[in-house]
């Protein structure tokens, strides 16, 4: 479909600051699909979407004539659910190691009968997070005393703790004296483990040492897993997409060990609007951006150096906090709040020379996630960096004239193009719950309304999606399983990844009905993305 692509778009795109980018990647059509990890489950996997449940997806998506898979962040969230609430900005999260993959692990009968007895935890229809984790804890600490000498003896171990130094011994110091303080975040520590300092390893108990070398051994499996899905993924020509959060957790290594890069008077969140008429404060803290160039970003470079292992483009969540945050000092709400930089001339400094930062120091392609109120010069400015934008198509309207529904055909070239997100509803429940909405568009479309969108109505639509002015056409793979019988859940709601402004049970633990080998196996689930595809 390359050819399809006027040479003039390719010409700006490869002339533009991020033209080294889109060059590796190609100025064509991408399709793709949204798999969240922690939504898989294959006949190995221990009640969660493990790395090398990926492993299948890539071949299945070259025969699909999709060459993009793209994931949710995937670093550690310790007993949190939430992949945006991470404990470490670099590390991956064990929870999704795979148990039946590690090295040695059939020499011992004991280990290898009680992690085939966690499978069991396949069948909840949801991901039960706790029990998950404090089985895999119990099994990996039995692993590492049995099997972690000689594994930690090896070369390839030696030297992915010399890669990783710069953050490795701080993640796992911080998450040993987490657990030693029953989880609890650093601010309520003991005072000499409070604030760090590089003497801090003195007043650390003999017995501890044995519990942060542990850490840096499921770090070490956890990258061995995921990279061996990188270089399938390579060999394939399939894209790995990753997501990278702008903010990080108040209670995190990096704002422990870190703490003169954040400003921790304020906490970011959102002004009042239309979905949020109190405003929202999410207690990230804000960046000290001044103390993080003296030292020449060096932290966001470490960043890049750690993602750009996995993935060939990246979402940047919330890309408008680059240009200015939301702040609230701590003891106010949200409404008290006011922007950091407080002046809006420097807004499109501070966020082009944060954006030309990162694409000098890494090579994977951004993709910015700039929905909601966004002032039109942000967005200007990120496409004269070439950096594309977000396109959901049920939010794409003349808002300012007549709110009529804008043709996809004519979205922008560097644009992304999808009909939900993790955070919103999906088509079917946006349909049903939002009949208004849905009226307008299936009149744009020549339908008359009903409550439930029919098969036909549906492929229609991720049609449209797939043939929009944009180049790239990503969407949840929910979303294409809903053509297949029995492939979705019956309550339409059981398909929602995360509803924002919630706590809930039912945020972050969706689980696609089939597993991984029922997905890659399914003839008619390959015939609905043939028919969706071809022109």
């Amino acid at each position: 479909m390359s050819n399809l692509i006027p040479t003039t778009v390719k010409e700006i795109l490869y002339k533009s600051e991020s033209g080294p980018l889109w060059q590796k990647i190609g100025a064509s059509q991408h399709h793709g699909i949204v798999v969240p990890l922690f939504s898989l489950h294959s006949d190995t996997s221990g009640g969660i979407g493990e790395y090398p449940d990926l492993l299948p997806l890539i071949p299945w998506c070259r025969e699909c004539g999709l060459d993009v898979i793209q994931l949710l962040p995937l670093n550690d969230t310790g007993l949190e659910s939430s992949p945006y609430s991470a404990l470490s900005a670099f590390a991956l999260n064990p929870i999704h190691l795979s148990l039946m993959h590690l090295p040695k692990l059939m020499e011992d009968s004991n280990l290898k009968h009680r992690v085939e007895e966690l499978t069991h935890l396949n069948k909840s229809q949801r991901v039960a997070y706790a029990d998950i984790h404090w089985n895999k804890d119990g099994i990996l600490k039995d692993y590492y005393h049995q099997f972690g000498p000689d594994i930690y003896k090896q070369e390839s171990y030696q030297f992915f703790k010399d890669k990783h130094h710069v953050w490795i011994y701080d993640y796992a110091l911080y998450k040993t004296l987490k657990i030693q303080h029953q989880w609890k975040g650093w601010e309520e520590w003991q005072d000499q483990y409070k604030n760090y300092s590089p003497d801090i390893w003195q007043h650390l108990e003999k017995g501890w040492l044995d519990e942060i070398e542990y850490h840096i051994f499921i770090q070490y499996l956890c990258f061995e897993q995921f990279e061996e899905v990188k270089r399938m993924a390579e060999s394939h020509q399939v894209y790995l997409m990753g997501d990278i959060p702008i903010l990080i957790n108040r209670d995190s290594a990096d704002v422990w060990a870190y703490r003169r890069f954040f400003n921790l008077d304020f906490a970011v969140g959102a002004p009042p609007d239309m979905y949020a008429a109190e405003g929202q404060k999410w207690g990230f803290p804000l960046y000290n951006w001044d103390a993080l160039a003296a030292e020449n970003y060096a932290w966001w470079i470490q960043r890049f150096e750690v993602a750009k292992l996995f993935y060939d483009i990246f979402r940047i969540d919330h890309i408008v906090g680059f240009f200015r945050l939301w702040g609230i000092p701590l003891s106010k709400l949200p409404i008290e709040g006011s922007y950091i930089p407080a002046d809006e001339r420097l807004w499109i400094p501070l966020g082009a020379g944060l954006m030309r930062m990162m694409l000098s120091h890494c090579n994977m392609l951004p993709v910015g996630e700039d929905l909601g109120v966004v002032p039109t010069e942000f967005r200007k400015c990120l496409r004269e960096l070439g950096i594309s934008g977000m396109k959901v198509m049920r939010w794409e309207r003349r808002w300012n004239t007549d709110k009529e529904f804008i043709d996809p055909k004519e979205y922008q070239p560097e644009s992304l193009t999808t009909i939900s997100t993790h955070d919103s509803e999906t088509l079917a429940q946006w349909w049903k719950n939002q009949p208004e909405e849905a009226k307008l568009y299936a009149k744009t479309l020549g339908w008359n309304y009903a409550p439930q969108i029919t098969d036909e109505q549906r492929s229609k639509i991720l049609k449209i999606s797939h043939h929009s002015g944009s180049l790239f056409h990503i969407n949840l793979l929910q979303e294409y399983l809903a053509l297949v019988p029995n492939m979705t859940w019956t309550n339409l709601d059981d398909e929602r990844i995360n509803t924002p402004g919630t706590v809930s049970p039912a945020n972050w633990s969706y689980k696609f009905r089939p597993s991984v080998e029922e997905i890659v196996n399914n003839t008619l689930l390959k015939q609905v993305f043939a028919n969706i595809l071809k022109g």
